[in-house]
């Protein structure tokens, strides 16, 4: 007999799971009919007795640590085993509780006990199955709520956070406009140096968990650590009234580097996700909405390789009403609108992924698109990733012109295509204007991505000191290597390190082709720069979400985004 059935608690609250499954053999110990159907009348007598058996036990492994498992299994639960093994049906072993089930008080080995839901409750963990009819009960208890599963990332997503060492002179300031620690429900900068940094909740992150809330069962998923993901959480929501106990950190999560879903209760097609990282989520893109990085430090702009000066240093801020959390508040309120219009009851064929796409396709709806010198020649356009970004964003794209156009996308002026949607007075717009539109969910207004912009932009990076004598094309593939390098590094961590590349970086022999062609296409003091910014990232992971291998969305701060500093 499992230990989820149909029940009136809602599972996916996670606060008290104890709580929970005693809920559970309370409602389902009751010997009236309707707890148990008549054709499983001949088997009463022994669910019955196994549900005594699981509240008897569950009172007690709440007050026992972990290491005393076996020795309460032998001395306290003998009587209740010995009553269980007597049953007429065989244990399942639906969940643990370090390695004892549940259910039995039977000792699991090791490689039975399933899914470890350890922000739950220490040692608790469920088997596949188990997972899924708890799932099912999830389900049914969120629609007749009206609400379906958010996971929130936290760092660069609901707020920014900096070591204390790495703060810039010009940000010396903000010390001085920090909040008290002792009531956090007002404020939005503290300083937090029991843990050696500082940390920038989010404009609009307050009204956003609000209104979310009532749509939304809230969970936070990140990649830092679990202490780390607990101040956060106090500072995000102080009465503990969005989160409860569902809070997740790297220390959590079944895959090295990587979020996923299965420690999440919520059904995948009942869960939205945001993020500012779209590779943390390989196996969920189509539940994930990628919002746009948070860079309030300057440590967070050197994190990214970002050249521009952080919010921060220009004493400014991301709009409340305009912002990324406003604009997301919109997409969700969308996709909830759409999961449960109608009213009905029936919603077994809804899908948030399918609405999220439906949603995504209203943002360029009405434009049609043709590329100028934009791909590769002799790559087929059809099958270049902003090719397809265009279409999933509801625009037409063509290959060539016609008086059906509404926008050409260009990366040169001199282009025939350009001059005929000059002479036509169509939009000319470079590739930042579908990029901008993707990670920031509306239509962009097109005058703030002209052409001219973008020569412009070229030209400040000329100036930039970054070794002006280096080519463009030099650049890209030195990039292009190191890139591959690293992902190469991320994805043999687990291979033992025989290669020293430099600054004492160690890398498995596995990369040491990429590694070769690394050295090749850089300059000596560029991949040791690379080298050096790569294990000083490494290093301050514990406290902040892994950046190493983020290739999120490109940030592209637009005039309309911030608001100017009081002081100006």
């Amino acid at each position: 007999m499992s230990v989820a059935s149909d029940s009136p608690v809602h599972s996916s609250s996670s606060d008290d799971l104890a709580a929970f499954l005693e809920t559970e053999l309370d409602s389902n110990s009751d010997s009236s009919s309707e707890s148990f159907p008549i054709e499983d009348a001949a088997e009463d007598d022994a669910e019955v007795s196994n549900h005594r058996l699981k509240r008897r036990k569950l009172e007690h492994l709440e007050t026992v640590d972990e290491d005393e498992i076996e020795e309460v299994a032998s001395v306290k639960f003998s009587q209740e085993i010995s009553e269980a093994s007597s049953s007429k049906l065989p244990c399942q072993h639906p969940g643990t509780f370090g390695n004892m089930c549940i259910v039995c008080g039977q000792r699991v080995e090791e490689e039975e006990t399933g899914i470890s839901f350890t922000y739950i409750h220490k040692g608790i963990k469920f088997h596949e199955d188990e997972v899924t009819r708890m799932r099912d009960i999830d389900m049914k208890m969120l629609q007749s709520q009206r609400k379906l599963c958010l996971v929130l990332d936290l760092d660069h997503t609901l707020l920014n956070s900096t070591v204390l060492r790495d703060l810039r002179p010009e940000e010396e300031y903000l010390k001085s406009l920090t909040h008290s620690l002792e009531d956090v429900s007002g404020g939005d900068l503290f300083m937090l140096e029991f843990m050696h940094m500082m940390t920038k909740l989010r404009p609009f992150v307050h009204s956003f968990l609000k209104e979310a809330s009532k749509m939304f069962v809230l969970y936070i998923y990140t990649m830092g650590d679990r202490p780390y993901a607990r101040q956060m959480a106090k500072l995000l929501d102080p009465k503990g009234e969005y989160f409860g106990e569902r809070i997740i950190s790297r220390d959590d999560g079944t895959v090295r580097h990587q979020k996923s879903l299965d420690v999440v209760l919520g059904q995948e097609k009942a869960v939205l996700i945001l993020d500012d990282t779209e590779n943390a989520w390989p196996s969920h893109k189509d539940n994930l909405i990628v919002i746009e990085r948070y860079h309030f430090f300057a440590s967070s702009c050197k994190q990214f390789d970002h050249r521009f000066q952080s919010l921060s240093q220009l004493k400014s801020d991301e709009s409340e009403p305009d912002g990324a959390l406003a604009t997301v508040l919109k997409v969700l309120k969308q996709t909830h609108s759409l999961f449960f219009e109608d009213g009905g009851e029936d919603l077994s064929g809804r899908d948030v992924r399918s609405l999220l796409k439906q949603v995504r396709k209203e943002i360029l709806k009405g434009c049609k698109v043709v590329f100028s010198r934009v791909f590769p020649t002799k790559s087929q356009a059809e099958d270049h990733p902003l090719w397809r970004v265009a279409e999933g964003l509801g625009a037409t794209c063509a290959t060539e012109v016609d008086e059906s156009v509404t926008h050409v996308v260009a990366m040169d002026v001199g282009t025939e295509k350009v001059r005929w949607a000059i002479r036509e007075k169509k939009f000319v717009v470079h590739r930042g204007w579908i990029d901008a539109a993707n990670y920031l969910w509306k239509k962009q207004p097109e005058e703030n991505f002209g052409l001219e912009q973008l020569k412009k932009q070229g030209a400040e990076e000329k100036s930039d000191d970054v070794h002006e004598d280096v080519l463009q094309k030099s650049r890209d593939a030195c990039y292009k290597a190191r890139d591959a390098f690293y992902t190469c590094l991320e994805k043999e961590s687990g291979k033992k390190p025989t290669e020293i590349a430099s600054v004492g970086l160690l890398y498995p022999k596995e990369c040491s082709l990429s590694r070769t062609e690394f050295v090749k296409s850089c300059r000596s003091s560029w991949v040791k720069h690379f080298d050096r910014e790569y294990c000083r990232n490494k290093r301050v992971q514990r406290l902040l979400d892994d950046g190493d291998e983020r290739k999120g969305p490109m940030s592209l701060p637009q005039p309309y985004t911030f608001k100017p500093s009081p002081s100006t």
